[in-house]
Order: C-alpha cells, then structure tokens, then sequence
C-alpha cells in the first residue's frame, strides 16, 4: 500500500500538470484574440483596423493638401555636401563633416568589393590562394557540408 507521502505527491504532481496544461492553453488563447484584434471587424466582414498613437490631435480644418505634397528640407545644399546628415547619434552632438577621401583608411574603400564564391574558389589552387580567401574558402566550404549534412539526415 502507497504511503500518505507518496499518495501526496502523485496528486501534487498530477495538480501541476494540469495547472501547466492550461497555462498553456490560455496563452494559446491569448496569442489567438491578440492577433484577430489585429485584424479587426468592420460592418462589412473582416477588414483592417487602424490604430493611433496616444496623444495625437486631430487634423482641424478642410483640405490638408499642403501636407500631402513632397516636404522641402530645411538644410542647404552647402550643409548637405559638407555633413553626413543624420549620422549624429548624440544628444549634445553635431552631425559628422564629409572629410577628403585620403582621411579615411585604406579598408574602407575594400568593403564593398565581391568576394569569390565557393564554386569559383574550388577552382583555383588551394596552395596559391591569400590567407583571405583561403580562410572564406575554409568557411564556406564547412557551410555547405554542414548543409549536405543536414540534408541527408532530414530525409531519413
């Protein structure tokens, strides 16, 4: 005969589990009413339900064209040619001058160049490859066997 202890504890366990199943089921619920909220109902049947941000005062007045048109910016041209507009991520700061092109580093102007593939980097010689690319060739080359890997054991 099971001991009191024992009795206790597979009733326990049994009130935890059913406790974590419907905590389960309630956000299932949940996930399920946030996203027909999102949807929304009109009189017609399903449609879009637009939303405002808190505090913001209604257009008074007919019309509004002046607000659909393009906005003119406030900065010259001479501003825009010689500061990186926006780059500024200070309070108290001041955007960035565009500086001469023999300011900046070296790297900077190799960041954008195409990199060789990997079909085009098995073609070459391993041995006469730079370190550069023989490290991406390294990399990409475990990349796809990883891939192939993955594959093969997904089918089984």
């Amino acid at each position: 005969m099971p001991s009191r202890c024992s009795i206790y504890c597979l009733r326990e366990r049994k009130v935890f589990e059913n406790n974590l199943k419907l905590k389960v089921e309630i956000d299932m619920a949940m996930n399920c009413i946030k996203s027909l909220r999102s949807i929304g109902v009109t009189n017609s049947g399903l449609g879009s339900c637009r939303t405002f941000a808190v505090g913001g005062k209604a257009k008074k007045g007919k019309g509004g064209g002046a607000a659909d048109g393009p906005k003119q910016s406030s900065l010259s041209k001479e501003v825009k040619s010689t500061t990186v507009v926006g780059a500024n991520i200070l309070k108290e700061g001041t955007d960035p001058k565009i500086l001469a092109d023999s300011e900046y580093p070296e790297w900077l102007w190799h960041l954008l160049d195409k990199k060789p593939a990997l079909s085009e980097l098995r073609r070459k010689n391993i041995e006469t490859l730079p370190y550069e690319d023989l490290k991406r060739f390294v990399k990409l080359d475990n990349r796809s066997r990883i891939k192939e890997n993955n594959t093969t054991r997904a089918k089984n």
